[in-house]
């Protein structure tokens, strides 16, 4: 469940691509044009701006856990496992009281 409203809420922030495509940012050649160094500024700040989101989401425990990944799609794919298992344990404590 967490990981829809995650998706939802990076879809609606217009972030989503960057989880699913998990691009690299190449460098820029020295005869650039400038649609390429707008491009390339939009990816980076894209990037940022999930990685942002994502940081600000989890508590300071996950977060030292997870601020050495250098992936947009690590971070992803490492809280997708981490919440997974706390919704799992979560609905089995549950179901005991």
């Amino acid at each position: 469940m967490l990981e829809v409203c995650m998706e939802t809420y990076l879809e609606a922030l217009d972030l989503w691509e960057v989880v699913e495509e998990d691009y690299e940012i190449q460098p820029l050649l020295a005869n650039s044009t400038m649609a390429q160094l707008k491009s390339q500024k939009e990816k980076k700040t894209k990037k940022s701006k999930e990685t942002t989101c994502l940081f600000a989401t989890v508590s300071p425990t996950i977060f030292t856990r997870i601020m050495s990944l250098k992936s947009v799609k690590t971070i992803w794919d490492y809280l997708k496992l981490e919440y997974e298992d706390f919704e799992v344990l979560w609905n089995e404590s549950a179901e005991f009281n």
